[in-house]
């Protein structure tokens, strides 16, 4: 090949390069991270991203020099000459990709083995979900419906189900895995920015599956530490039966200083009640156990839960009360 030629490809690689190069910083296509893992995963991302820009490059300046040089006239109707294979390129084009491919494969691995190594003294968290809600169980028995967890220390999430297939996903995080009924999925993060990020349901599980939020709050090591102390409202009362049943990461009631807007407000269901003809504590306890009985204007049926089977008692008896009685 003359040099002009090689300059020429030279200067179309550079320019592919360069364009391709441009798409890929400037356009924020990933995230934020927020944990050890995801930096690992963007890592590998960008890894590839730089590989498939030399390769996008070299192809790109191949192909617009062969079509500025080689291009027939419009009145050529001829054949083109005879050509024959060329071992040494084909083997260049065989031995490059697959070093290349291999090398992908190497690093993938290693950050998949990383990403699954927990390290000394992780925070196990159960993570339970169910249509459509989540439920996040710390070691001391205390349940909330958002997560809550110390920047710097390494979180290990035991995600299972109660009814259908769903799956737990903070963009933030980058790690994602499936809630199985029956099957606990270990999924391992190490947060390192402190912040509110949203957790997301990826697997189509239902009518309520775009609804099916709730967050995870990474804080400082002392305020975890306040948190866990603190518990969720103080015993069976019934803020803490309101956090621990996961009714926090859809309602607002004050009480528990909760502000989802998934579902209706709690701090008056007075007119509700009204609206369905029946007494106020009546109106809560059928909306507990059978939500579909009356479903408010503006939201869809079939999407809340029945807590029919672990609402009960005075535990029920006690969150009726106070929901009431904030709406009276």
């Amino acid at each position: 090949m003359r040099r002009g030629s090689i300059v020429q490809l030279t200067v179309l690689a550079a320019i592919a390069a360069l364009i391709t190069t441009l798409v890929a910083v400037l356009i924020p296509w990933l995230p934020i991270s927020a944990s050890k893992e995801a930096g690992r995963i963007h890592f590998v991302y960008w890894f590839t991203t730089v590989i498939a820009i030399a390769v996008f490059a070299v192809v790109a300046a191949v192909l617009a020099y062969v079509v500025l040089h080689f291009r027939a006239r419009p009145d050529d109707d001829s054949d083109g000459p005879p050509t024959h294979g060329h071992t040494t390129l084909e083997i260049v084009w065989t031995a490059v990709p697959a070093a290349l491919v291999t090398a992908i494969s190497i690093v993938s691995a290693v950050v998949l083995a990383q990403n699954s190594h927990a390290g000394r003294n992780p925070l196990v968290v159960k993570v339970v979900a169910q249509q459509f809600a989540w439920q996040f169980t710390y070691a001391n028995g205390q349940t909330y419906g958002f997560l809550k967890v110390p920047k710097g220390r390494s979180v290990e999430l035991d995600i299972t189900a109660k009814d259908v297939l769903h799956s737990f996903w903070v963009p933030q995080l980058a790690q994602k895995q499936d809630a199985v009924p029956g099957q606990f999925n270990k999924l391992i993060v190490t947060p390192t920015r402190l912040g509110t990020f949203p957790v997301i349901c990826t697997e189509l599980c239902g009518l309520g599956h775009a609804i099916m939020r709730s967050r995870v709050e990474i804080v400082t090591p002392a305020a975890f530490a306040s948190f866990l102390k603190r518990g969720p409202g103080g015993g069976s009362g019934p803020v803490a039966v309101f956090n621990q049943a996961g009714c926090n990461a859809c309602h607002t009631w004050k009480p528990a200083s909760s502000t989802a807007a998934v579902g209706p407000s709690l701090d008056d269901v007075s007119a509700d009640a009204a609206k369905a003809g029946m007494p106020l504590e009546q109106f809560v306890r059928e909306s507990i156990q059978d939500p579909n009985a009356y479903v408010k204007k503006g939201y869809q049926s079939g999407v809340m839960p029945s807590f029919e089977d672990q609402i009960t008692g005075a535990k029920l008896d006690a969150l009726v009360k106070a929901i009431a009685k904030g709406a009276k």
